[in-house]
Order: C-alpha cells, then structure tokens, then sequence
C-alpha cells in the first residue's frame, strides 16, 4: 500500500473511532486559544484546563490580558511547565497583537509565527480551530510518535513532518489528520506500550509487528 492509499484508510477508520475529534484544549475567544495552545507545549491539555478555565472566565482577549502584571500571569500558570517563560510570551503577544493587529490574532501562518513563543505547530491549530483555516498540519509529540510508527514519515523534525504529511493527505483534511492522530495516540498508541490489540490501524501499521 502507497503512503497516500494508507492515509486515506487511517482517516477512513480513526474517524470511525473519534467521530469528534477536534481540540481538547478549552477556549472561547482565539486569543484564549493562542494562550492554551502556548501552555501545553510539554504539558497536558488536562492540565493546561484545569489552569485556564478560572482565568479564561475573567480574562479573554488580548486587551483583557494586558491588565496582567507578568507577576500576576505566573502565580497563575505556575503549576505548568515554564511558566515564567510562557507568561512572558503570552503577555509579548498580547502586546504585539494589539500594537500590530489591532486587538485581533492574525489569520495568516506569516503573522503567527513573529509571535513569541509561536511556531508552526501553534499557528497550525490557531488558524484551524479558530478560523477554520488549514495552512498546515499541526505536529505535535503523538503525530510525530503516530507519522514514524504507521511509516508515513522517515522524518524526526516536525516541519519536514508536517511536509511529508501534507503530501499524502488531502488538504481539507489537514485539521482532522492532526486531531485522529492526537486522539489515537492518547488512547491507543501510547508512547511506552502501544495497545496493538486494541488498534484498527494494526493490519497496516509496520510497528505492530515488532
């Protein structure tokens, strides 16, 4: 089987199992998002829900963020990993955001990536989820764990990754790919013990017969 033929089967079956599959992360607004979406890097989304849902109540947009000292932000977000480095970014955004952007979070990956702390992964999941935009696929730790298992990548970086992923797959399905593979590997193709016997992508994957 091509590597094309193969991602059409891994969508055509994944969105049988995750039939909603989209973000798991809780916002409301796009810059709530942006905020969530900088948090989870090497944290949970679980978490990074747990920490926002009080200060997404209050605090909204950009604007509304500014009124946060970075003292504030951290004492806020302090259970998550670099906190002092992710407030900073979020607030650097805020600022930049509305001196640049006139309060609203850019819709285009050119703008999102002078972002602080915003990489291609980030703006692929702003644009997606909150503008309904794909300009590409989000790679994070489970698509990159998924790409080299099912062998529809040889890559370890997440651009040349999200390249090689782009080719195989469709572009009106760039958004879900990212969000079954996500999906999967949280619930089945766990980083330490994949659960082989539970996958409908076994038959096609190199990695369960190792």
């Amino acid at each position: 089987m091509d590597t094309k033929k193969q991602m059409q089967t891994i969508i055509r079956r994944l969105k049988k199992e995750y039939p909603k599959s989209k973000t798991e992360l809780f916002y409301g607004t796009p810059f709530q998002l942006l905020t969530a979406t900088i948090l989870s890097a090497q944290t949970t989304d679980v978490l990074v829900n747990r920490v926002t849902e009080p200060i997404f109540k209050k605090y909204k947009t950009a604007n509304d963020f500014l009124k946060l000292t970075p003292e504030e932000l951290e004492k806020m977000i302090k259970s998550i990993n670099y906190y002092k480095t992710k407030a900073k970014n979020i607030l650097s955004c805020a600022a930049i955001i509305k001196e640049r952007f006139s309060t609203e979070v850019p819709k285009t990956m050119q703008d999102l990536i002078t972002l602080p702390g915003v990489a291609r992964k980030t703006a692929n999941i702003v644009l997606s989820e909150a503008y309904g935009i794909n300009e590409g696929i989000a790679v994070d730790t489970h698509v990159k764990r998924l790409a080299a298992r099912l062998g529809i990548s040889n890559n370890t970086d997440p651009v040349k990754i999200e390249q090689d992923l782009m080719k195989i797959t469709k572009k009106e399905n760039w958004q879900l790919v990212s969000n079954l593979l996500i999906y999967h590997g949280r619930r089945v193709c766990d980083a330490k013990k994949p659960r082989h016997s539970d996958c409908v992508l076994a038959d096609i994957c190199p990695s369960a017969d190792i």
